[in-house]
Formats: C-alpha cells, structure tokens, sequence
C-alpha cells in the first residue's frame, strides 16, 4: 500500500500496525497545533483549520481498520456520536444521568472502538473488502535492476 493509498483512499484493509502508525503521528501533531497555538506561534484558525484536514486521513485509515474486521466503514461513526455526547451539555440533566451520556457512554464507545480497532486482528485471507491488508511502504522500494 502506498502513502496516497493509506491516508486518502477508504478502499481496501489496513492492518494494526499501519493504524497504530497513524494514531501516534496523529497524537504527535494534535500536540504540536495545541503546543503552537497555545503559545500564540500558530493562529487558532489555522491550528482548526489544520485540525478539520487531519480528519479525511484518520477517517480513511479508521474505515480501512475497520474493512480488515470485516467491519462496515459506517461503524467509524460511533466515534462521532461519542464525540457528540462527549461535547454535549448534560447540566439540564440530573447528576447521574449527565455523569452516564456526558462521561460513561462515550468512555464505553472509545474502549470498544480502540480494542476492535487496535488490538483484535484483521480477518485471514480474503473478505468482502479485499485480500488481507498490506504493510503501508513508507520508503519507494528500490527495482530489481538498480
């Protein structure tokens, strides 16, 4: 799989690895826009801006992850619902209840998410997204008459 492949395409499988690559270099630049922008290096426009283009590469190596299980690229849309009660005002609600929308529900669908998505392995062979996922090639292979 190439880098287009891996960042912009929804199509085909991704294995743990690849996923995992991009959720450490996804963490390392979610620091780096806050660290910049925090200090007033970096708009907070831009460091949105750059924010909202990181989503098209993490949404299509979540729905690859999700190809490999065998998995619909819809059920990445639980992390948006889990965001939404996240961000959501629960303060009309009694304690309890906010504490279960607000904290509980959204910590469960992360959990979840995380280990389908992160720790239990792709389908073996072949599913109805592809043959088994190829490691991402982040350097060009060099030909054979080199």
């Amino acid at each position: 799989m190439t880098l287009q492949q891996w960042l912009f395409s929804y199509r085909g499988r991704l294995g743990r690895r690849d996923f995992w690559i991009w959720q450490a270099l996804w963490l390392v630049l979610m620091i780096a826009l806050f660290s910049l922008a925090g200090v007033g290096w970096l708009d907070t426009q831009m460091a949105a801006f750059m924010v909202v283009c990181l989503l098209w590469p993490t949404s299509a190596t979540v729905v690859k992850r999700l190809h490999d299980r065998n998995r619909r690229g819809y059920w990445a849309l639980l992390l948006v619902v889990a965001w939404m009660l996240l961000a959501g005002n629960w303060s009309m609600l009694d304690g309890t209840l906010q504490w279960l929308l607000g904290r509980l529900l959204p910590t469960v669908i992360f959990l979840i998410t995380m280990l389908e998505l992160g720790v239990f392995t792709g389908t073996q062979g072949t599913n109805r997204y592809g043959t088994a996922a190829k490691p991402v090639l982040f350097l060009p292979e060099k030909s054979a008459h080199q």
